[in-house]
């Protein structure tokens, strides 16, 4: 009787890991960016709960890239440790409409305050439509909050 009250008593008595954020914030004269999700501390920090949008200025993109959301579905690439949060979303059009894409990749070093890291996005939109393939590219700093 004792030996299954120590076990339950043992994995009861285990830390919890706990969960926290993330956002991102970009805003410059050509594109920007916002980001949040969910972080589960431990077992690689998984991301839950994402959301973002990204809104590119320029009129020669495509009204349906212009402005675009991304969900979990669109986490492309992530990596978050003590020093450095590296993030890839990418979505694709959807439909029966001609190829295009909008890619953001947030590259971010700590920034001395807990929690806060600071770098540059870089985000690339690209189309089909029509008879020729355009590529915009738009990019500035961002700062991310990781609690």
């Amino acid at each position: 009787m004792k030996l299954p009250l120590v076990a339950v008593l043992s994995v009861c008595a285990t830390p919890a890991l706990a969960s926290g954020g993330l956002s991102c914030e970009a805003k410059t004269t050509q594109a920007s960016l916002e980001i949040e999700s969910g972080v589960t501390r431990g077992m690689g920090s998984p991301l839950f709960n994402f959301r973002g949008s990204a809104q590119i200025a320029a009129k020669s993109v495509a009204a349906d890239l212009r402005k675009i959301a991304f969900g979990q579905a669109n986490v492309a690439q992530y990596w978050l440790d003590a020093r450095e949060l590296r993030l890839v979303v990418y979505r694709e059009r959807e439909g029966s409409q001609p190829h295009g894409y909008v890619e953001v990749t947030i590259l971010a070093k700590a920034a001395g305050d807990e929690g806060k890291y600071k770098g540059t996005f870089a985000l690339t939109a690209y189309d089909t439509a029509g008879d020729r393939e355009r590529t915009h590219k738009a990019g500035g700093r961002v700062s991310c909050f990781v609690e």
